[in-house]
This record gives C-alpha cells, sequence and structure tokens, in this order.
C-alpha cells in the first residue's frame, strides 16, 4: 500500500504502532517529511510522511457492511470497520463478493435460526446483513440461474470458526435442496447434515488456538439435479494428523472419540474395559482432559445417534469403539528387556493385562500382537530372518500400529459415510464447500504443517488467479479500458515446495528412499540445493531446521520427523495380524497387500497429499469459487477481545486488502448484451424499439439512466460497484408503478359492481323498513293523544278538588292568625300604656325627692358659709385663730397624701408581673415618697410644736385683754368658747396625727406583704377577667343569636302583614319602671352558675368531649367534613387562637397522630386527609398574624351590663338585623393568631402532607407487582400457548393493565367516598402515573428482551387502556396522562416500521422530543425485530447520538439515562385553600353528639 496523502495541522490520521498495530490522533505539527502526531491514547510520536494514512471522521460508528463502501481503503480503515461492527455483534462483513467472518466466541443462536433462512432466500448478495446463508443463496442460486457447478472455500487459521461456518453453509444448502415428504428412509440433506458430528468426533481435536480444531482437511461435494434438489454427496478428507494419536502436547487434547468413550454409559465402559481418561498414556500426556463447553457424555450420544442417520449399523458402531478402545489399551503397553540381547517383553502386569485386553478387543491372537510389537521378520534370497527388537524400537512399532489403524479407521468412516449418503452418476451440478485448515505457525513445526502450509499457498494462488487474473483477463478479453494492478503471486514458493525433480517434497522422497538417511543429511541437501532462492533461508544456529517465506509470513520447520512422516506404510507384521483378526471389521480394514511379499513398501505421504491437492484445485477451477475468510479475534478464545494486530496480519495473510482494491477498482458486475436488455428495457422501451444494435441500445439506457463509469465491451456491459442495484431499484419502481395500475383498474371494476348491488338492495330494503316505521309510528301517536286527553281530564278534576280544599283550608288560618295577632297587638298596647304611667309617676317622685335634697343642700351650704364669715371675722381678731387654720391645712395635706399613697399602691397592684426591674423600680419610687412623707410628718410635728407655744403666748396675753374694761364680756366669753373648742380640735388632731404615725408605719411595713399579693392576685384576676369576659360575649351572642330567630320567626310569620309590628316579647316589670328580658334573665342566671367552675376545668373537659366525638368516624354534611368545621368552631368559640398558652392543640395533634397509625388502611387515611385539608383550610382563611392586627381600628368597648345591652337591642334598627343574617353565614371569622395557632396550623399542614404521601405509597406498592408484568409481552411457543402453560383467560397480557385500572378505581371510590378535596385527588394520581411512567421506562432500557416490536405493540395496547380510563375520569385524573409522556414516545418509537428511513431531526423533534440522547441511544442500540425482523435506525443516526453524548457528557453533571421517582409533597397551602370556598361550608351542620350537649350551646 502506498500512501499518497497530503496532511495538515490539525486532520485525522492513522499511525502504524507495534503494540496496536495502528493508532488514531491528529496531526499537531509538519516538519518537511517529518509528522508529529498526537494519538488519541495520549502517545506523541513523530514519523515519515509516507506512514501515515487519512482516517475518515465521517465514517458510521458502527461500520459499514461492505467494505468498498470505505471512503478510504487501507489497512487502518479495515481494521477499524471490523472491529465497530464486532463491538456490536456484527460478525460478518462483506469485501466485495468476499464474506469476512469474525469468530464470536459465544453463541448467537438469533442468528441462525429457521426464520433467517426464509429471511436469506432468493435474496440477492447484498441486499440483507452480511451472513454465510446469503453466500450459500447466491451460490446456489447461480448454480440453478447459470447451470455452472459452484464451490465456497472457508479459510482461515485455526480457531477462526471455519467448521461453524461449514455447518452452516451444508445446513443452508440442504434447506434450499431438500426434498419434501421423501418416503423412502433418511434424506440426502440429513445424512450430509449428520455426518458433520461423526467426523468431528473422530476428526477433531482441541489445540492451543481452539478447542475444537479440524484436524484433517475436508471438501464436501453435494450433487443437485435439473430441478436444484440434492440427489447426492461426498466427502474427500485431507491429510489427517496421525501423529495426535500417539504424541499430544499440553494443553492440548487427543481425538474427541477417546474422551466421548470414557465417558460413555456404564455399560459401554464396562464392554470395552476402559477407565478414567487419565490412566491412559496417549491420553495424560497432557493435563486438560476436559473442557467447559463440551459435555463428552453427551457428545457421545449425539455422535451414536448421527452414525444411526448416516447408515452405520450398531454392530458397525461397536466394532468402530472397540478399535478406538483398543489403541488406548496399546498405549499403555510399556517395555522393558528381554532374555535376549536387544529383545523387549511387556515390563509388568500392567502392560500384559493391556496387550491382552487390546488382543481381545481386536479378536486376535494375544501372542501374535505380542510378536508383531517386539519382532520384525526380515526377508531375504534365501532365508526369513526373525529379529527382536530393543524397548525403544518395540515402543515406535507400537505408536506405529496405532497411528495405522487411527488412520485406517478414520478412512472406513469417510467411505461409508460416502457410500451411505450415495453419490448421483448423472447429476451435472454441484456444489463443493471446502473446510481445510487455516495456515499455521508454531514454536515447532513439523511435517504436517508443512502440508497444511502447501495447501494454503495452493489455495491462496486460486484465490489471486480467481479474483485477480480472472478479473484482469476478463477486461483484456472484451477490450474495455483498464489499468493492470500488480499484486502478490506465489507461483515461486509452490515451485520451491513441489517442483519435480528439485522440490522439497522431491528432495524428502529421495531421503526416504535411502535407508541411512537423516533428518541432518536432509536437511544439508536442502542448504546446498536452495542456498540461493530468495523464499529459502537456513536460519542461524540451526543445525537441520529452514525457513519458507510464505505468502502469510515466515515460518520455520524442524525436521527431526520429516522422514518418519512422510512414509507411509504398514508394517507386514501388522499387516497380517489384524488382516488375521475373526472380527471382519478390522479384517476389513486390512485388507491383504496385493502381493505377497513381506517386505513393508514405502509410499509417500507428501506426494500423495499433493496429488489431493492438484485433483481438489481442478475440480475448484471448473466451479464457480465463492470465497468466506474466517478471523479468529484473539488468541485466548473470549468473546469481546478484539486483538488489531492478530486480526491485521490474518488480514494481510488472505488478501483482503487486494480483493478490496480490485473490486472497487474495476467492474463487479457485468452482463451479456441481451440478457441486459431484457431486464433493464422496462426502463426506457423507446430506446430499444429504435435501436436495433444491442451495443448502442445499452449505452444510450444507460446514458438515459445518468450512469458514469460504465464500460460497453464486446459480448457484455461492464457496471461499476452499486450500479447493478440502482437499475434494479428503478426497474422495480417501474414494475410497481404497473402493477398498481393494474390493480386500481381491477379494483375500480369490482367497488363500481358490488355498490350497484348493495344499492338496489338497500333500497328495497329500506322502503319495506320505512313503512312498517310508519305504521308504527302512526300507531304509537294515536295511543299517545288518547292517554294525554285521559292525563288532563284527570289532572283537572284532581286540581279542582285540591284547590276548594286548600281554598278553605287557608281562610280558616288566615282568620285564626288575623285574630290572635290583633289581640297580641291589644295586649302590647295596654302594657305599653301602663308602663308609661308607672314611668311618669316613678319621674314626678324622684324630681321632688331631688328637688327636697337640694333644698337641704342649699340651707346646709348657706349655714356653712356664714359660719365661714365668722371664722374670718374671728382670723383677723385673733392671731390664733390664724394659726389653727395652718394647722388645719397642714392636717389636710396629710389626709390628701395619705390617699395619695392609698392609691399608689392600689394603683401598684395592677402592674403586670413580667418586668422585674420595673418592679423594683416602682418599690424604690414608694420607699422614696414613704420617706418623704415621713420627713413632712416631721415637719408638720415640728410645727405643731411651735403653734403650741404660740397658743401658750396667746393664753399669756388674753388675760391682759380681760382686763381691759372697754372689751364686751360677752364677746370674750363667746372667744373663750370657741379656743376651748379649737384647743380640743388641737387633742384631737394630735391624737388623729398619731394614729396617723402609726398607720403608716404600719402600711410601710405591710406593703412589701401586699404587693407581693396583688402580684400573685393579678394573674388570677387576668383569667377571672378572660372568663367573665368570654361569659359576656356568650350571652351577647346568645342575645344576639336569640334575637336574630326572634326576627326570622315574626318574618316568617303570616300576622306581620296585617300588623306591621313584631310580636311581644315576655318581659318583667322592675321597680325602678325598666323591662327586663325573661330569657335574658335565665341565661344570665345559667351563665353565673355555671362561672362558678375553674374556666381551665371546663376547658379541658370540653376538649376531650371534643376528642371523643371526632376521633369516631363522623358523617359528611353536603360533602364537607363535620368533624373539621365541629373543631374549627370550638376552637373558635374558645379563644384558643388568641392564647398565649394553651394545650388544646397538642390534643389535637396527638389525636391525628394515633388515629392515622393503620397505614394500609386508604378508607381511613382518607377520611382524615380529608378533614385535615378541611381544617387547614379553615385556619388558613381565619388565623391572621400579630402585624395586620396593630393597625386596624379599635373596637368600642361592649356594653356588659344587662340595662346596656337592653338599650342596645331596644336601640337597634332592622339594618341591625340584616348585618346579624350576614354574619350569621359568615362561618369563617379572621382573628388575631398567637404562636401557639400557628405552630398548630404547621402541624396540621405536615399531617396532611404525611396522610397523603401514605395513600400515595400504598396505591404505588399496590400498582408495583402489577407492572413489573406489564413491561414484558408474554412469550408464546411454537405450539401457540404460553410458556407457563396457563390458560388464556387467566393470564392473558389484558389482564394485568385490567388489574391496574381496577386498583385505580378502588383507590379513586374510596377518595370520592371520602369527598377528598379535588386537588389532592388530582395529585395523587398523577404521582402515581409519574411511577408507572418511571418503572415501565426504566425496565425498557435496563432490560433487552423487552426493547423489541412486539412487547411495544403490548405495551402500547396497556397505555391505550390507561388512556381511556383517564378519559373517563378525566375530572379526578388532572394532567396525570400527559405524566406518561416518556413511555409513550419510547414505546411508540418501538413500533415504528422502517426505522432506518428515520432521520435523526424527525426523530428528536417529532417523535420523541422529551426524551434524551442517552435514552435514544440506549433505546435504538438495545432495540430488536421479534416480528419481522428489520433494522433499527441508520447508522448515520447512531452516530450523531454518540457524537451528542460525548458533548454532552464533558458539559453534564451526569449522564444516567435513567429517570428518578419523584416522592416530593407536589401542593401547597395555597392550593388546598385555592380548592374551597367559605359559602361551602356554610351549610354545614356541628356533630349532633355534641349539638345536643349543654356546654356546646354556642353550636346551634
Amino acid at each position: 500500500m502506498v500512501a499518497t496523502f497530503s496532511p495538515a495541522v490539525g486532520s485525522r490520521v492513522w499511525v502504524e504502532d507495534q503494540d496496536e498495530a495502528w493508532l488514531d490522533g491528529e496531526v499537531v505539527e509538519i516538519n518537511g517529511e517529518q509528522i508529529k502526531v498526537l494519538c488519541t491514547s495520549g502517545k506523541q510520536v513523530t514519523v515519515n510522511a509516507s506512514n501515515i494514512y487519512p482516517k475518515d471522521v465521517e465514517a458510521p460508528a458502527s461500520g459499514v457492511e461492505d467494505m468498498t463502501r470505505l471512503a478510504y481503503l487501507h489497512e487502518p480503515g479495515v481494521l477499524q470497520n471490523l472491529q465497530s461492527r464486532y463491538d456490536i455483534n456484527e460478525i460478518y462483513t462483506y469485501t466485495g463478493s468476499i464474506l469476512i467472518a469474525v469468530n464470536p466466541f459465544r453463541r448467537l443462536p438469533h442468528l441462525y435460526s429457521s426464520h433467517m433462512m426464509t429471511q436469506y432466500k432468493g435474496a440477492s448478495l447484498g441486499e440483507l446483513s452480511p451472513h454465510p446463508f446469503a453466500v450459500a443463496d447466491a451460490a446456489y442460486r447461480q448454480m440453478v440461474n447459470e447451470k455452472v457447478s459452484q464451490s465456497i472455500l472457508v479459510s482461515g487459521e485455526s480457531g477462526a470458526g471455519k467448521t461453524e461456518s461449514t455447518k452452516l453453509l451444508m445446513q443452508y444448502l440442504a434447506y434450499m435442496g431438500g426434498r419434501t415428504g421423501a418416503s423412502e428412509g433418511r434424506s440426502v440433506e440429513q445424512k450430509v447434515l449428520e455426518s458433520n458430528p461423526v467426523l468431528e468426533a473422530f476428526g477433531n481435536a482441541k489445540t492451543v488456538k481452539n478447542n475444537n480444531s479440524s484436524r484433517f482437511g475436508k471438501f464436501v461435494e453435494i450433487q443437485f439435479d435439473q430441478s436444484g434438489r440434492i440427489s447426492g454427496a461426498a466427502i474427500r478428507t485431507y491429510l489427517l494428523e496421525r501423529s495426535r494419536v500417539c504424541q499430544v502436547s499440553d494443553p492440548e487434547r487427543n481425538y474427541h472419540c477417546f474422551y466421548m468413550l470414557c465417558a460413555a454409559p456404564e455399560e459401554d465402559v464396562k464392554k470395552f474395559k476402559l477407565g478414567d481418561p487419565k490412566t491412559y498414556h496417549y491420553l495424560n500426556q497432557s493435563k486438560c482432559l476436559a473442557l467447559e463447553s463440551i459435555n463428552d457424555a453427551e457428545e457421545y450420544h449425539a455422535t451414536r445417534k448421527a452414525m444411526d442417520v448416516v447408515g452405520i449399523s450398531s454392530e458397525e458402531q461397536d466394532a468402530i469403539f472397540r478399535v478406538v478402545a483398543s489403541i488406548l489399551h496399546l498405549g499403555n503397553i510399556e517395555f522393558g528387556k528381554g532374555k535376549e540381547i536387544d529383545s523387549s517383553v511387556p515390563r509388568d502386569e500392567k502392560s500384559w493385562f493391556h496387550l491382552k485386553t487390546a488382543a481381545e478387543l481386536l479378536m486376535c491372537d494375544a501372542k501374535s500382537l505380542e510378536d508383531s510389537l517386539c519382532k520384525r521378520i526380515m526377508a531375504t534370497r534365501d532365508e526369513t530372518i526373525t529379529k527382536d527388537l530393543d524397548p525403544e524400537a518395540a515402543t515406535l512399532s507400537r505408536d506405529a500400529l496405532a497411528k495405522v489403524m487411527y488412520s485406517r479407521l478414520f478412512d472406513w468412516l469417510v467411505e461409508k459415510i460416502n457410500s451411505s449418503i450415495g453419490q448421483d452418476p448423472e447429476s451435472k451440478y454441484l456444489i463443493g464447500v471446502l473446510d481445510i485448515y487455516g495456515f499455521e505457525s508454531f514454536k515447532t513445526n513439523s511435517f504436517e504443517q508443512f502440508c497444511i502450509n502447501l495447501t494454503n499457498e495452493k489455495l491462496q494462488q486460486h484465490f489471486n488467479q480467481h479474483v485477480f487474473k480472472m478479473e484482469q483477463e476478463e477486461y483484456k478479453k472484451e477490450a474495455i479500458n483498464w489499468s493492470y494492478i500488480e499484486f502478490v503471486d506465489n507461483q515461486d514458493i509452490l515451485d520451491l515446495i513441489e517442483k519435480k525433480p528439485g522440490g522439497i517434497i522431491a528432495l524428502l522422497d529421495e531421503a526416504c528412499m535411502f535407508p541411512r538417511s537423516t533428518h541432518e543429511t536432509f536437511a544439508q541437501k536442502l542448504y546446498q540445493t536452495y542456498k540461493n532462492h530468495k523464499r529459502f533461508t537456513k536460519p542461524k544456529l540451526a543445525r537441520s531446521d529452514f525457513t519458507i517465506c510464505h505468502y502469510a509470513g515466515d515460518v520455520t520447520y524442524q525436521t527431526e520427523l520429516f522422514l518418519d512422516k512422510n512414509k507411509d506404510y504398514v508394517i507386514a507384521e501388522h499387516q497380517a495380524l489384524l488382516n488375521a483378526s475373526t472380527c471382519s471389521f478390522v479384517a476389513n480394514l486390512f485388507p491383504p497387500a496385493p502381493d505377497d511379499s513381506k517386505q513393508s513398501k514405502f509410499s509417500s505421504i507428501g506426494t500423495r497429499f499433493k496429488q489431493q491437492l492438484v485433483s481438489l484445485l481442478e475440480i475448484l477451477n471448473t466451479t464457480e469459487p465463492h470465497y468466506i475468510r474466517c478471523i479468529k479475534p484473539n488468541n485466548l478464545l473470549k468473546p469481546g477481545i478484539f486483538e488489531n494486530k492478530n486480526v491485521l496480519q490474518q488480514l494481510r495473510c488472505g488478501g483482503v486488502m487486494e480483493a478490496i482494491r480490485i473490486s472497487c477498482a474495476g467492474y463487479p458486475t457485468r452482463k451479456h448484451f441481451d440478457e441486459f436488455l431484457n431486464r433493464f428495457s422496462i426502463l426506457a422501451p423507446q430506446v430499444v424499439d429504435k435501436n436495433s444494435d444491442e451495443p448502442a441500445a445499452c449505452k444510450k439506457l444507460l446514458d438515459k439512466a445518468g450512469l458514469e463509469g460504465y464500460q460497453i465491451g464486446k459480448t457484455k456491459v461492464f457496471l461499476r460497484a452499486g450500479q447493478m442495484a440502482d437499475l434494479d431499484t428503478r426497474r422495480t419502481e417501474i414494475l410497481g408503478r404497473s402493477a398498481s395500475i393494474i390493480q386500481r383498474k381491477v379494483r375500480s371494476y369490482l367497488a363500481t359492481k358490488t355498490f350497484m348491488q348493495l344499492r338496489s338492495s338497500a333500497t328495497q330494503i329500506q322502503a319495506v323498513c320505512r313503512g312498517y316505521l310508519g305504521r308504527g309510528v302512526y300507531e304509537s301517536k294515536r295511543r299517545e293523544a288518547a292517554a294525554l286527553k285521559i292525563q288532563r281530564d284527570l289532572r283537572k278534576f284532581l286540581a279542582r278538588k285540591a284547590y276548594t280544599e286548600m281554598f278553605s283550608a287557608t281562610v280558616s288560618i288566615q282568620a285564626g292568625m288575623r285574630g290572635m295577632v290583633s289581640r297580641k297587638e291589644l295586649s302590647f298596647r295596654r302594657k305599653t300604656k301602663a308602663a308609661t304611667i308607672i314611668q311618669n309617676r316613678c319621674r314626678v317622685f324622684l324630681a321632688r325627692l331631688h328637688y327636697r335634697k337640694l333644698r337641704k343642700a342649699a340651707i346646709t351650704t348657706q349655714c356653712a358659709w356664714r359660719g365661714k364669715v365668722a371664722r374670718k371675722e374671728l382670723k383677723n381678731l385673733k392671731m390664733a385663730a390664724k394659726q389653727t387654720g395652718a394647722l388645719q391645712e397642714a392636717k389636710n395635706k396629710l389626709e390628701k397624701q395619705v390617699e395619695e399613697l392609698t392609691w399608689r399602691l392600689q394603683l401598684e397592684k395592677r402592674m403586670r408581673t413580667d418586668l422585674e426591674e420595673a418592679k423594683k423600680q416602682e418599690n424604690a419610687k414608694y420607699e422614696a415618697s414613704l420617706e418623704e412623707i415621713q420627713n413632712k410628718f416631721k415637719e408638720t410635728e415640728a410645727l405643731l410644736i411651735k403653734e403650741r407655744e404660740a397658743a401658750k403666748e396667746v393664753s399669756e396675753v388674753l388675760p391682759i385683754i380681760k382686763e381691759v374694761p372697754v372689751v364686751d364680756q360677752e364677746l370674750m366669753e363667746k372667744f373663750t368658747n370657741e379656743n376651748e373648742k379649737l384647743k380640743g380640735m388641737v387633742s384631737s388632731l394630735e391624737t388623729k396625727i398619731d394614729e396617723t404615725a402609726k398607720e403608716l408605719q404600719e402600711t410601710s411595713r405591710i406593703s412589701q406583704d401586699r404587693l407581693k399579693q396583688a402580684l400573685k392576685a393579678e394573674s388570677k384576676v387576668e383569667k377571672l377577667k378572660t372568663a367573665m369576659q368570654r361569659l359576656e360575649e356568650k350571652i351577647s351572642e346568645m342575645e344576639a343569636e336569640k334575637q336574630i330567630m326572634r326576627q326570622q320567626t315574626i318574618l316568617n310569620t303570616p300576622g306581620k302583614t296585617v300588623s306591621g309590628h313584631p310580636p311581644t316579647v315576655t318581659v318583667k316589670n322592675l321597680e325602678n319602671g325598666q323591662r327586663v328580658n325573661v330569657e335574658t334573665q335565665l341565661n344570665e342566671a345559667e351563665v353565673a352558675g355555671n362561672a362558678g367552675k375553674s374556666a381551665a376545668e371546663r376547658q379541658l373537659e370540653n376538649v376531650d368531649t371534643l376528642i371523643d366525638c371526632v376521633k369516631e368516624k363522623v358523617e359528611f354534611s353536603n360533602g364537607k367534613p363535620v368533624a373539621a368545621f365541629t373543631i374549627y368552631k370550638c376552637l373558635l368559640h374558645w379563644k384558643c387562637f388568641e392564647s398565649e398558652k394553651t394545650n388544646a392543640f397538642d390534643r389535637l395533634i396527638e389525636m391525628i397522630g394515633s388515629a392515622i397509625e393503620i397505614e394500609d388502611d386508604n378508607a381511613h387515611l382518607a377520611y382524615w386527609l380529608t378533614n385535615t385539608s378541611a381544617l387547614l383550610f379553615l385556619l388558613q382563611k381565619s388565623l391572621k398574624t400579630g402585624g395586620t392586627g396593630a393597625t386596624a381600628s379599635k373596637k368600642p368597648p361592649i356594653t356588659t351590663s344587662l340595662f346596656g345591652r337592653m338599650a342596645l337591642s331596644f336601640r337597634s334598627s332592622p339594618n341591625l338585623a340584616a348585618a346579624a343574617d350576614a354574619a350569621a353565614l359568615a362561618v369563617i371569622r379572621p382573628v388575631e393568631a398567637k404562636y401557639p395557632a400557628l405552630l398548630f396550623k404547621q402541624q396540621l399542614a405536615a399531617y396532611v402532607e404525611k396522610i397523603f404521601g401514605m395513600i400515595r405509597d400504598n396505591l404505588k406498592k399496590e400498582l408495583s407487582a402489577l407492572i413489573s408484568l406489564c413491561i414484558q409481552a408474554p412469550r408464546v411457543s411454537k405450539g401457540g400457548m404460553q410458556r407457563s402453560g396457563r390458560t388464556p383467560g387467566k393470564d392473558s397480557p389484558a389482564i394485568h393493565w385490567q388489574s391496574i385500572i381496577d386498583g385505580l378505581n378502588s383507590v379513586l371510590a374510596i377518595l370520592k367516598e371520602n369527598n377528598v378535596p379535588l386537588v389532592l385527588i388530582q395529585k395523587i394520581h398523577t404521582q402515581t402515573f409519574s411511577f408507572i411512567n418511571v418503572q415501565l421506562f426504566n425496565s425498557l432500557l435496563l432490560r433487552k428482551e423487552c426493547c423489541t416490536f412486539s412487547n411495544g405493540e403490548f405495551v402500547k395496547a396497556g397505555l391505550a387502556e390507561l388512556e381511556l380510563w383517564c378519559g373517563q375520569v378525566n375530572e379526578y385524573a388532572g394532567p396525570s396522562w400527559d405524566e406518561l409522556k416518556h413511555i409513550r414516545q419510547a414505546v411508540g418509537f418501538l413500533v415504528i416500521h422502517q426505522k432506518y428511513r428515520v432521520s435523526y431531526d424527525d426523530i428528536v423533534h417529532d417523535l420523541c422530543p422529551i426524551l434524551s440522547v442517552q435514552q435514544l441511544y440506549r433505546i435504538c442500540t438495545l432495540y430488536w425485530d421479534d416480528c419481522y425482523n428489520t433494522r433499527s435506525v441508520s447508522q448515520e443516526v447512531i452516530s450523531s447520538m454518540r457524537a451528542l453524548m460525548t458533548e454532552e457528557s464533558n458539559d453534564a453533571d451526569s449522564n444516567s439515562f435513567l429517570l428518578d421517582d419523584n416522592s416530593s409533597i407536589p401542593f401547597s397551602v395555597d392550593e388546598i385553600s385555592n380548592s374551597m370556598q367559605e359559602k361551602d361550608f356554610a351549610s354545614v351542620k356541628p356533630a349532633q353528639e355534641l349539638l345536643d350537649n349543654p356546654d356546646f350551646v354556642f353550636l346551634h
């Protein structure tokens, strides 16, 4: 191969590598002829420009079926193509008309079924995927159509799969040429097929390279009659490896038949006196006695059965295995030195036993057998001399006997098979299948390898002649333009080996003729003769080895055993012994020699083998050859391993590259002018009609077809590769259009005729039906008219009677009601008038009483005022009186300070207790105030002392005043009396001051105690105030409800239309003229009685009562949960939402948690899901956070007194009643929530999510087992029934899908029965369908058996059932059907026909837009059509996907193609709130059990 490639930087190229053969990389630097390449493996190399080859970056990822279509035809391209197809189990590839088969080392039964044979029957070569069936069909069709014998040459090295390929070829030929309905015994094709196991048992063995290596060559001639039916067959074998019978190297094995016989049934083992294989010398030379892939016992029975088919009788079979057993016993005979010099005898009793056993099995004399092994008879002219053999010579004689016996036995088997099959002497055509050993090169190569490689050289020459020479000679003969392509010819090697005289075989025969010749003399003769031959070399440091440069490589041969192995003769003693056997079978194996001489005659195996090759090639030259090149991918004989270097060597040896080059450069298709015009004249009929010259007509036809590059020869048309297929495609299209036109005309005629008949029949039927229907309609209308008249008269009579009765009753009721209303109105007016008079009298009395009090007060005020004036006058007269006034003011000030202190203490009791620091500050303030008061008291006391002293001074001045004569005595007495009174007042004041000081001290002492008590009592006071406020609100609510009920009663009473006033309410007159409602008084009395009990205790009891009621399943009211509504009303009334601390919420949460402990009861869970979601909705609408209440306007204080409420009720207008009606309808009241209420709301939301998840998981658990049964369609056996043997009705495919629908219906019925909100039902179904989607889709991607056409149809039918169910329950299913988008698109892709025509854009944008590239690639690679055996998507689509996967793997964090199940909660509290409305709860009635409880009166 010469590379003419000029790379540039960035070009993708191939470079040669010693380990991997070829590596792909990118050119990074060019320096003249030296190019630096960065390989994909990371290795950087510098190579010459002539040693690199371009790489096709656009080549399909899975390779091409015909390598002539490769863009670059070179070794790395071919190697890469084979490896790509091998990686996806595509083991067959075309190279033009040559089939390359890569051994997969695994079973691929789907490739060789009878269905596959049907597919390839009649298909042209290249129309379907490469296959041995295609080659066999091409040979068969060519033989039938062209009446020319064919041959199929299967070649390759040992372990490449030649034998298996040969079996497949014979199997297909037997299928095509087999006779149907043959009554006479076994057919020829059956015998041909069954001959393979027999020949493999006796001719195959395990070698280093192959566990079932053919150790002989085989050419099978299958003869056909004129009709293409098999009429006879013949098998020819070549060069059985006889030395393997006696010599086996580790780890190889001897022939299979020895191990089969040792593993035979016990009676057969006893019959042949055999034992364990490791006890026999011919078998235990190797440690490998058994193979994992071969069961020797089963193979023994299979071989026996095959012998029966090919016509070997049971007696002959026993004789065959007796000979095989005798060979094993012969191998265990060991020789020791005899009594005479250079003599030998069996060494021990064991050897004697095996000798006698061998003689017994061969039915000959034991002594004669001993003599034939230990002695030789030499005949001279005068006498006969008996010569003893030493132990070594006796051992060689034993081995020679074993080899010749096995060789004669194998030849007999071949002759027996041929005679049993029978040959057809009148047959003119045959198809020969050649299965012969491949090229061999080991460490030690002997005479067998020499002959094998000679065979391969001859076949390679035949390959060259027919594929290359014959191709170019055809071009010359037809005188077309062509360029001569040189190829490697191996004629010089054949001359070296087989030329006569002077060839290696001739020199070997010559050496065998001389008794004194040895392998060394033979080797020296070779060195002298071929010392200047370019194909022959002498290895260094070798005395007797020689090397031949074969077409497949150099092979070094060791000549030690060449002479012995070339001699094919039977020792005269052995011949006489076995011919004299009493067993006719053994005697026939060794017939008497043609002459009576006792001397052993020499016969050259090499010469005979060369003659067999010449005969074989003569047969092949008379046939049209077809080639199958078998490739062994690795020497480990394991699947999945592709050794580039090993495969490349085999490709070079097989000449595959030369075949590719010449096929693409030449014209692989050629047709005679008349044949071409007969076949393709339909493409251009006008050209053929106008031209009588056939070459010109052919040229014009091809020009009109638009083909280029063809050649017109003398007698034939030569077409490039692919042009024939293009013409056939066009011809098929024209024929198809013509057939469509004919079919259209015929169908049109038949449809018209059928339509006329149908229209005539339909007209008559319609006339009869219309008459019948018309009469029926008339009769029904007549009866209907009569019935209507009767019904009208009856209704009139009944209506008149009912009206008369109702009119009379109505008049009576109206009269009674009007009278009752009038009487009530009169009584009301009388009572109103009496109340007015009483009020008038009462007001007069009160006014008079008030006047009297005012008058008395005025008199008292006047007296006081006069006294004050008098005192002022006295003050002006006496200084003492002024001082006394100051003292009085000090007293008043002190009293005010005491009162202020008392007020502050009372105020201090009302302060809050949550700020300790503030309390201390207040106490400090009070102590400071107390100290100030004490200081003021001391100052007052000091002032008092001063006043006393001043008073004494005044008293001392008084007598002086008395002595004044002008003083009025009367006035003085008066002043004296007043002074005495003042002294008394001062003394009493001092006493009070002392008492006040004591009280102040006592007050300061107990102030702290009272403060502590006040703080303790404050909390109780706050609780009492709260309880009182609740009671007052309860009373107000009850009064409002009663007032509304009264007003509703009045509105509903017919008497309102008469009087226009509401009925009077029972009232009670009080002493002050006010009126009080008697019912209000009763309610207040009841509240006052209940208030005596602790509010906390009563609330605990009420919570227990509420929990006991709702924990049992309470019915629903108008589709809404009564339990949730009752809980909300109770919590709202108990002010729990506004409380800083309450245990009601904890009790309710604990009750809900214990109620849902039964996780499997979906009905119970659905009941609590409805209640918790409804209660959550009520809380969401009712609770407001503290921030919203801060800006709200303050409500006016509610009047809690009885008279105040009565006044409000009297002042209420009719608008107030309407507002009350609206308030009654508004069941949800906004409240400012505290922390416990908000926490309770969060816990309730968590329980809604938990219950939802439990119901969802229960449904998933129920469906998971059914989903696993729905992913794969049940397989049907040949009998038409399922493999499980069940009845179709019980376990039909649709039953699993129906079970899923039944499960969904069951859960839906439970949810509907418990009035679960619609949004939650939809979410449950949505997540369930998502779970079904994930399970089905992941199973499809993980299980190859699920990714089939039939399974896609099965799953699609099940999905249709689910879609029908979603349509039936559309309101509850919601968007559930959309959750199945992955499995729907995947299944839709599986059931598409002709996937190979679908482009990547169609798949991504139209068919499967939701699937990722990884998922699409997985489906496309796993898919296989088990119904129609169609192909998957094209390789262009696969390569596009692989490129995108490579890009995404660099960007994405994860490229997993599996789906994850979503177990999150798919809704929020707002969604639940939006799904309900407040008015839905307006008509809900609380639990009846609580309505009967007096503590729950507020629920009415």
